[in-house]
């Protein structure tokens, strides 16, 4: 079970952005999407998610269509967590309220446990009771980690999470994801512009300039590829 997408989303004035690629669903990888500051990361991730639509071409899961001939599926509808840059909690809602909001609906004793089993994983014990007020930038982006993760999506998409944070509270989240994304067996896409934090999370690597992937492989080899130049400079060196 896959996912494969082929658009274009096209900005007045502005550029043109390209998605041309396929993930597998279903069991844990993390892809890091990778490049320069403004070359379409964001809007790549915002299209697969439903929050952006694109202007031609399609998107497909699996044997449902998302985007493209028929009806648009809406975000709520297509099983992917989505965290932000910044945790965009609710701030009238505690801890557990955030990460069970995804959850309304369902059974309540059903609603307990995943709220529990997330509160656990992220460590955030003791502070089910809390507001994003009450909060450090680092427990906010695990609650908005749990949240996303809550409903069990099939996708998650991570626009770099930890941008926000310290580098205290940004190092432990990092050396926590894989190892909770693996726990839970859930496949991720990363945006990042950190050579190192890609090397040090991702099992693949898609390598973005010029609003369009340029290359696809392992992480390693794709910075080779390109120089091994970080962040910024890498638009430089794939022409």
């Amino acid at each position: 079970m896959g996912l494969k997408a082929s658009f274009t989303r096209t900005f007045p004035q502005g550029p043109t952005i390209r998605g041309e690629l396929e993930l597998e669903l279903g069991r844990f990888s993390l892809t890091v999407l990778f490049g320069p500051s403004g070359c379409g990361k964001t809007t790549l991730l915002r299209c697969l998610a439903g929050l952006e639509t694109p202007d031609h071409g399609s998107i497909r899961a699996a044997d449902a269509t998302w985007f493209g001939p028929g009806p648009f599926v809406s975000p709520s509808r297509r099983g992917i967590g989505y965290v932000f840059q910044d945790s965009v909690l609710f701030p009238h809602l505690t801890v557990a309220g955030n990460i069970g909001y995804g959850l309304l609906g369902r059974p309540r004793e059903e609603r307990r446990r995943r709220v529990e089993e997330l509160v656990e994983l992220m460590g955030l014990r003791g502070l089910e009771g809390r507001r994003s007020r009450e909060l450090s930038g680092g427990q906010r982006q695990r609650v908005a980690l749990a949240r996303a993760l809550a409903p069990r999506p099939r996708l998650v998409l991570l626009d770099e999470p930890f941008a926000s944070l310290d580098r205290s509270a940004a190092d432990l989240l990092r050396h926590n994801l894989r190892q909770i994304l693996r726990a839970l067996d859930v496949p991720a896409v990363l945006v990042t512009h950190d050579p190192v934090e890609a090397l040090a999370l991702g099992d693949r690597m898609l390598l973005m300039h010029d609003c369009r992937i340029v290359r696809d492989g392992a992480p390693a080899s794709v910075l080779a590829g390109a120089g091994g130049v970080p962040g910024d400079q890498v638009g430089a060196v794939v022409r």
